[in-house]
């Protein structure tokens, strides 16, 4: 009896250990096609410290009759909320096709609603400097996509002061591989 307890007790911390393994670490895409939604211009890039410019409104400004209602009779009150911002100070992404910058889905969503309304997919994390495609569902390497290098350079420039350190393909599979035995030449 003492040795079967002892069994599930073993066995409830292996549980216990394995919990959110599956959650692990995820290989970002080295491919998307929605690049071509990426915007040409990379002047005017906002800083990292950018809050969210997402204006807040209740759901009923956002309602075309009410909306109109309320701005013709309340003007102030439509005035108000309309200068309302989420501002929220971090966890914020940068669009890469319009270069709004929101906040991501673990805030208030605003990138996610942004991604959702206009459809452009591709977004660059303030925080971690990573890219996020909506339409892929999926991360996307900025330093082996050529399109994306540009937008992550700038972005890390922005936030460190100097440039990225870049990998090449080449260095990327050099990596992975495991080490060989190379006879000296001696």
């Amino acid at each position: 009896l003492i040795h079967l307890r002892f069994q599930e007790i073993l066995h409830e911390e292996d549980d216990y250990d394995s919990y959110g393994a599956e959650s692990g670490w995820v290989e970002a895409k080295t491919h998307c096609d929605h690049l071509p939604s990426l915007s040409s211009d990379l002047t005017h890039i906002p800083i990292p410290s950018t809050p969210c410019s997402r204006s807040l409104s209740p759901i009923f400004l956002n309602s075309i009759i009410l909306g109109k209602i309320i701005r013709i009779h309340y003007p102030n009150l439509t005035k108000h909320f309309m200068h309302t911002r989420c501002q929220h100070p971090s966890e914020n992404w940068l669009c890469l096709s319009c270069k709004v910058v929101l906040c991501s889905r673990f805030v208030n969503k605003h990138m996610l609603e942004h991604y959702q309304q206009t459809t452009h997919s591709i977004a660059l994390s303030f925080s971690d400097l990573s890219v996020w495609c909506f339409a892929c569902d999926s991360y996307l390497d900025a330093q082996l996509i050529q399109q994306l290098r540009p937008f992550h350079e700038t972005a890390y420039i922005l936030k460190f002061g100097q440039a990225p350190p870049f990998r090449s393909v080449e260095s990327s599979r050099v990596e992975d591989k495991p080490a060989m035995d190379v006879p000296s030449s001696s």
